[in-house]
């Protein structure tokens, strides 16, 4: 490659075309390609590149703490859970339609797995996700009234394509952080999809929320676009000990 070449493809951030150049070129000439094939390979190479690029960059916005896939979740072993469902679930439609996903079962049976890998296939798809421990949503509800940050958070939140909340029913809120809470599914209503992994049917929502008209009028918005999944399975988790 030429100096002059080099500089060009560096000013215009070609970076995957500038590491191959050279190769291709080479391969070209002996096999006598013609220029706007070789043209067209060379764009492909930088376009698969920063494709690539934007998938990992989307999967590191979208916080996984594991790599669970529907390929690596054990239906053979969990069988409270319809595999037919889940692949169901898998071609996205969920997410134009804004529909909500509420995974309920007993610690261990792989709720937040299954809610993983339905996130991680809409990142593959080109959608932005996020997860968070209801635990560290509700903390990070509870410091915005602190600094009055809670407008931004609420609209940030709010945006996010597919919003994964793990644990919910696991932590003590205040009145405020319910309010919050109601607040974020009232945006997303009807918006965009949320999933839900709790070990508490919806009748017992009310204890952990604190307030029973709160709670009714978000169960309402909540379920009116919603699957829910109850996992009636056994434990998948390692058992060490």
């Amino acid at each position: 490659m030429n100096e002059e070449i080099e500089q060009l493809l560096g000013n215009l951030k070609l970076k995957s075309i500038a590491a191959r150049l050279d190769e291709m070129l080479g391969a070209a000439e002996s096999n006598a390609t013609p220029i706007p094939t070789l043209l067209s390979q060379l764009l492909r190479v930088e376009w698969q590149a920063r494709q690539e690029q934007a998938l990992e960059a989307r999967i590191k916005r979208a916080r996984f703490p594991e790599a669970w896939t529907l390929e690596s979740f054990p239906f053979k072993v969990q069988k409270g859970v319809k595999e037919r469902q889940m692949r169901s679930f898998a071609e996205l439609e969920f997410i134009p339609r804004a529909e909500n996903i509420v995974f309920i079962g007993e610690t261990g049976v792989g709720k937040t797995g299954l809610m993983i890998s339905l996130a991680r296939k809409a990142v593959q798809n080109g959608y932005r996700a996020l997860f968070i421990k209801a635990q560290d949503l509700f903390d990070e509800m509870y410091a915005s009234l602190a600094d009055r940050s809670t407008r931004r958070l609420l609209r940030s939140l709010a945006n996010v394509d597919v919003l994964a909340i793990d644990e919910l029913g696991y932590v003590n809120i205040k009145p405020e952080q319910t309010n919050i809470f109601f607040k974020l599914m009232e945006e997303r209503h009807r918006r965009r999809p949320t999933l839900i992994s709790t070990n508490l049917p919806y009748p017992t929502w009310q204890d952990f929320l604190g307030n029973p008209a709160l709670t009714k009028a978000l169960l309402s918005r909540l379920r009116e676009r919603c699957h829910t999944v109850i996992i009636d399975g056994p434990c998948i988790r390692p058992q060490t000990g």
